[in-house]
């Protein structure tokens, strides 16, 4: 029987297990990218995805080290490399880490080109179809870590929850999102963060023109909430939301004319979970969260 070397017997091994691994082209924000095998090392710079991650039971090498919420206080501990804040990432860290594959996302998005010239990236950026994007960053996720099979189950249950809520929305009547800042109140329309309430499940807007291009969204009066008198008011507490203190969000809506509206008078009042709505809106467990809520809403009406 021949012997082989030991060093060329290792060569061997390595160069079949090479082989023998099942290439990955991931389609993603800004492209493809390739890699040879599932990689081992993964870092999430991105919240959206480190919440689908976590649902799916993947376990990341590192991750972003603020604004993360209860559920995903885990990932605060040491045993999980920090690779920077929610839109900054630590580039030492990350040239340092010997990872196979950093996942960037919305916020991150613009340090993608550099990140790439240290390690393969993919970038999980929401696009304006946001359900879409989700789905689709579930099977990205599922393809990195191994996971295809709990990634359809995912994409699944998500698509039934947002059918049933759909099936009943466009008959309950008009809505406002109130988003509380600091005591202020501003509204959100159909192409914000949460603009999928109007888009997708079908609650009739009290007006198409909002500009919700800030973190506040448009500033509106308790006099316009008033006149536009809607069926529901969906609220989110930004304040909570990003974990600062503030007047809160049932506070604010302490108002006479708030007291008048349709929404308050019928108990359609829905105070959205702030960290799913304003922080982790493009992912999985904060999407059902939020699905949740509005179902029992509707239930209740």
């Amino acid at each position: 029987m021949t012997r082989i070397a030991a060093p060329l017997l290792t060569a061997f091994l390595t160069m079949a297990a090479t082989t023998g691994a099942q290439a990955l082209e991931l389609e993603h924000s800004q492209g493809v990218t390739k890699l040879d095998g599932q990689p081992e090392k993964v870092l999430i710079l991105d919240i959206n995805a480190l919440d689908i991650a976590d649902a799916m039971g993947a376990e990341p090498a590192g991750v972003l080290n603020s604004n993360l919420p209860d559920y995903l206080s885990r990932y605060g501990s040491d045993e999980f490399l920090k690779v920077g804040s929610i839109f900054e990432p630590d580039y030492e860290t990350i040239a340092a880490s010997d990872a196979d594959l950093m996942i960037v996302g919305t916020r991150s998005a613009p340090a993608f080109e550099q990140i790439s010239a240290i390690l393969p990236t993919v970038d999980l950026s929401l696009g304006d179809d946001l359900f879409a994007s989700v789905q689709h960053n579930i099977g990205v996720l599922g393809q990195i870590f191994g996971k295809e099979d709990k990634a359809q189950d995912m994409i699944a249950e998500l698509q039934a929850k947002v059918d049933h809520v759909s099936q009943q929305a466009p008959h309950a009547g008009t809505a406002l999102i109130l988003v509380t800042n600091g005591g202020k109140l501003g509204a959100y329309g159909p192409t914000s963060r949460v603009g999928w309430i109007h888009s997708k499940l079908g609650f009739a807007t009290v007006e198409q023109g909002i500009d919700d291009r800030f973190h506040g969204g448009d500033v509106v009066s308790y006099e316009y909430v008033l006149e536009k008198n809607p069926d529901w008011l969906f609220v989110i507490d930004r304040d909570a939301g990003v974990g600062e203190a503030g007047q809160g969000a049932k506070a604010a809506l302490d108002n006479p004319l708030i007291a008048r509206t349709k929404a308050m008078q019928s108990g359609q009042v829905v105070y959205l979970d702030p960290h799913a709505a304003y922080i982790t809106f493009g992912g999985y467990t904060a999407l059902n969260t939020l699905l949740d809520q509005l179902s029992a809403a509707l239930s209740r009406s």
